[in-house]
């Protein structure tokens, strides 16, 4: 399939770049925004394809490596922090993400460890069958090859102000990522949206593993949906984001996803109505096609929407023989 790699500078100093990504999800969008420092938000997946369709494109729209002064990354994703690996042994520059984001983007081996072991107990008590977890392994190294191993120069949180970037607010948006940051510029209405808000797919609360044995689980979804509606009150003109077209409608957007969750959530509550069910059985059932190939991100959504109707008193969660299995109040 032929990779659509053309340039849009809707607003005047930001300029999209559109990168190749050997994901489902397709190209990822890469900004440069013009101002005291020429910045960078996100880079793309570490291959070769993702490297020469980056610096073609930034030639077209007349900037070099040189130019780059900072590069920030909305979330710590492999399709946006990948290239780093690449792009830092060409030139020394400054990086800047949340602190969630700092042991994805450095991989390191003892949180990697932690993550992936949580995970394997996580997905058995929730119905997983274990031949399907050699193939989550095997994702999970394809996913630390397309990654980076780079150390943050500093981290951004929410009320930070951005180097060479007046006029721009950071803001805390976890749900996709528990590092996930987007940027409004107020001035002109314009938000660097990364993968919170996307016009034509409902953005993923991936699961995450706490950060220590013994924290709870982050409830991405309804971190998600809290985000969300902060947003929704940002004045908010046009949104950049990370994967397809800039968004008008932001705020018309917000209200179609939480509909939309609602009415997902329901069908679940409604086979729950007939029978409890473990997680698992729900994600055959709702995503027959991909659940074996894509189970990490088919189980997230699931699990986001059995939070989303405990939270609402909707559902129960009951435990035995070792698994979890939930039915409807």
């Amino acid at each position: 399939m032929q990779i659509d790699t053309s340039i849009s500078t809707t607003v005047a100093g930001i300029h999209k770049l559109v990168i190749p990504t050997p994901f489902a999800v397709g190209p990822v969008n890469v900004y440069i925004v013009e101002g005291e420092a020429v910045t960078l938000f996100d880079v793309g997946p570490k291959t070769e394809e993702a490297w020469d369709s980056f610096t073609s494109q930034l030639k077209q729209v007349g900037f070099s490596l040189n130019d780059i002064d900072q590069v920030i990354l909305t979330h710590h994703h492999v399709d946006h922090c990948g290239l780093l690996d690449i792009l830092l042994e060409k030139r020394d520059i400054p990086v800047f993400g949340h602190p969630l984001g700092v042991p994805w983007v450095e991989q390191n081996d003892e949180f990697l460890r932690w993550h992936r072991n949580y995970f394997t107990e996580f997905y058995l008590k929730m119905g997983v069958e274990k031949g399907l977890l050699a193939d989550t392994d095997r994702y999970y190294q394809m996913l630390d090859r397309l990654s980076c191993r780079v150390r943050l120069s500093n981290t951004l949180r929410e009320g930070d102000q951005i180097p060479g970037m007046e006029g721009w607010k950071v803001y805390e948006t976890p749900g996709h990522a528990q590092s996930h940051l987007v940027f409004h510029r107020e001035s002109d209405g314009v938000l660097l949206g990364g993968d919170h808000i996307i016009k034509h797919i409902s953005s993923n609360a991936i699961l995450e593993s706490p950060l220590r044995r013994g924290e709870e689980r982050p409830k991405t979804l309804l971190q998600y949906r809290e985000s969300l509606l902060r947003c929704k009150h940002l004045d908010v003109t046009i949104v950049f984001s990370g994967h397809g077209d800039e968004v008008h409608d932001m705020q018309a957007l917000i209200d179609r996803r939480i509909q939309e969750q609602e009415v997902r959530a329901q069908k679940i509550r409604g086979w729950l109505v007939h029978e409890p069910l473990t997680p698992y059985q729900i994600c055959q059932r709702m995503f027959p096609g991909v659940y074996q190939k894509e189970l990490a991100l088919t189980m997230s959504e699931v699990i986001g929407y059995l939070d989303l109707l405990i939270e609402q008193d909707r559902i129960t969660e009951e435990q035995s023989g070792g698994l979890f299995r939930y039915k409807a109040l």
